[in-house]
């Protein structure tokens, strides 16, 4: 089993180690990367693998301590492996973690006596063809294009599948995957999306229109979304965590990846749960 940490967040340090003993007591392997191990500091009670990807090529789950920030890392990270994360919230809100820390003994009690499901998210994949090496990236949750510091507005033309769709005028654009619909893409005013829909959410931010909505379209679509501006800083930006500065007419096209997430959940746990106890909404029993 691989533990990951935020080394941002020292105060899960303690939540961490009990973590180990509890793993390590039921005579299981613990493994563990560098920065993790240099946060916990327990030496060698703790196989360090060397990095991130190699941690999860060598473990059957990643015990991810953290928020939903540390889950996209690590999903980025590991794209293209099978191995399932289990997110323990040390955070906030935690849309993408199972579990808290004070639940951690029942959560490895259930996850050890097999009372869990796998859910399988889409990653997206976002491409600068026209660059020379074709720069790409994937994101769990969304890409963002947006204006740099200067508060001014962009231009954004925008394709499905070759056919126009408008052309945006504001502060960007989110294109986001079904997990990313409650991130920045529902502060924007975007819709809230199962996680089993198969569709992108095309958000505005700040629209300079009172007729701009989210759109949304088949995961299966290739968008395609151009510069127009040609004197304002713009930037694409993937889970909020690379960013690269765009050039004025150059196209960012936006695809479904063909690598996936694989998030553990808990027996009973839902979707529509989660929402209700994160967003406060009626009917929430917390």
């Amino acid at each position: 089993m691989g533990v990951v940490a935020n080394p941002a967040k020292p105060a899960g340090r303690q939540v961490i180690r009990r973590a180990v003993r509890l793993i390590l007591g039921a005579g299981r392997e613990v493994r563990t990367e560098p920065l993790t191990a240099k946060l916990v500091g327990l030496g060698g009670a703790l196989a360090d693998c060397g990095s991130v990807p190699a941690l999860a090529a060598e473990s059957d789950l990643l015990l991810v301590f953290g928020g939903d920030g540390t889950i996209l890392g690590v999903a980025r990270e590991i794209a293209g492996t099978q191995t399932p994360l289990l997110g323990i919230n040390l955070g906030t809100l935690g849309f993408l973690t199972a579990t808290t820390a004070r639940r951690l003994p029942q959560t490895l009690e259930q996850l050890w006596a097999g009372r869990c499901e796998l859910e399988e998210r889409p990653l997206i994949a976002a491409t600068l063809p026209h660059r020379q090496p074709a720069f790409r990236e994937v994101a769990l949750n969304d890409f963002v294009i947006s204006r740099g510091t200067v508060p001014r507005l962009i231009e954004l033309e925008v394709r499905v599948d070759g056919e126009l769709l408008t052309s945006y005028r504001g502060d960007g654009l989110i294109v986001s995957s079904p997990t990313g619909s409650t991130a920045y893409s529902l502060a924007a005013g975007g819709a809230v999306v199962s996680p089993q829909a198969e569709v992108f959410a095309l958000t505005p931010i700040c629209a300079h229109t009172l007729s701009s909505r989210s759109v949304i379209v088949s995961l299966h679509s290739t968008i395609e979304v151009r510069l127009r501006s040609e004197r304002v800083e713009t930037f694409l930006a993937g889970d909020g965590q690379m960013s690269v500065r765009l050039e004025a007419g150059e196209v960012v096209t936006l695809t479904r990846s063909a690598c996936t997430c694989h998030l553990v959940r808990l027996a009973g746990a839902s979707f529509f749960d989660t929402l209700r106890q994160k967003l406060n909404w009626s009917g929430s029993t917390l």
